[in-house]
């Protein structure tokens, strides 16, 4: 018997209760994970409240973990009990999930528990919309929304570990400090400054070749017009709305608007996670990607935890661990 955080009716952080869980016998082709760390991410604020798509009641909060194989089913393959693993699962906000090993991952040994649980989901994301959707080459230009977010940190390490030029914006000037801090080329406070004015003299009126477009309407129109001919759009997450109207630059420029989720994308699952299996992992092994961690907490405090994702203002992950 384990324990994990349920939901039983939406709502504030406070509808989040710890409490016993009947993971019953492992099914065949699941691996069971004891839960060493698991990232908070915006979207579970949204599933707590309501306001998550299909989101059904009661479910298990988390959606990333990182920990130790506990036991393997029948007919799974590559994973051994005492295995250090890594992967995107629903209810990792416990002391044990069963995962599906086809999202799993071997952790590094170079990497905490910590770490780990703060790829799955950033990291995923930044990778597919960089390299799958968005065709990053060395030599692009690589703007970057909400630079200070999971997605957005991740995405400029990305960058520039890709040879990349990229500019972070961001709604704080401490989340661009620290942007600039991990190599960022440009920074722009977006509620003070004309994102679209500053690309276009930082790069001589030829504008990015990427956007990253992840606040939603109210940024929308500075993105379109920091694009430049030929320019790709990654739409994904809208953290400040579904709803976005489009100018008639899109069609003057031949901007292409990408939309992408990691959840439904067949390529997530034939493209993304063998290149970031061959490609990634031995970066991270080597020091030379690092996850962007801001804060550590224990399980216990995983209202807290909600409470930092809303107010916005750490950079990176905010991770919760269970005691060793």
């Amino acid at each position: 018997m384990a324990k994990g955080y349920r939901v039983a009716a939406f709502g504030g952080p406070e509808v989040m209760v710890w409490e016993s869980l009947d993971l019953g016998e492992l099914a065949p082709g699941a691996v069971r994970v004891r839960v060493g760390a698991s990232g908070i991410n915006f979207a579970e604020t949204r599933m707590r409240a309501g306001d998550y798509s299909g989101q059904e009641l009661p479910f298990v909060m988390g959606m990333e973990v990182a920990g130790t194989v506990e036991a393997v089913g029948a007919g799974v393959s590559g994973f051994n009990e005492g295995d250090r693993v890594f992967g995107r699962v629903r209810g990792a906000h416990a002391e044990a999930v069963d995962c599906d090993p086809d999202h799993l991952m071997r952790l590094p040994d170079n990497l905490s528990f910590a770490q780990g649980a703060a790829i799955p989901v950033g990291w995923l994301t930044a990778w597919h919309a960089l390299h799958t959707v968005g065709r990053m080459k060395a030599g692009d230009r690589i703007l970057v929304e909400a630079v200070g977010g999971s997605v957005g940190s991740a995405a400029l390490a990305l960058a520039k570990q890709a040879g990349c030029w990229a500019v972070g914006t961001a709604s704080r000037d401490d989340k661009l400090a620290h942007a600039t801090s991990m190599g960022c080329d440009a920074v722009v406070n977006y509620t003070r400054d004309s994102v679209s004015q500053q690309v276009a003299a930082l790069t001589d009126g030829q504008g990015m070749d990427i956007g990253l477009m992840t606040i939603g309407d109210a940024t929308a129109d500075e993105l379109i017009d920091s694009m430049g001919m030929d320019g790709r759009v990654v739409m994904f997450g809208s953290t400040g709305g579904r709803d976005i109207t489009f100018n008639l630059r899109i069609g003057i420029l031949n901007i292409q608007l990408l939309s992408m989720s990691i959840s439904t994308s067949p390529a997530f699952m034939t493209q993304t996670m063998p290149a970031f299996r061959e490609r990634a992992l031995p970066l991270f092994a080597s020091g030379e990607l690092v996850p962007v961690v801001d804060t550590v907490l224990p399980m216990s405090e995983l209202v807290r935890a909600h409470e930092m994702v809303d107010e916005r203002t750490h950079f990176g992950k905010v991770i919760l661990v269970n005691d060793e």
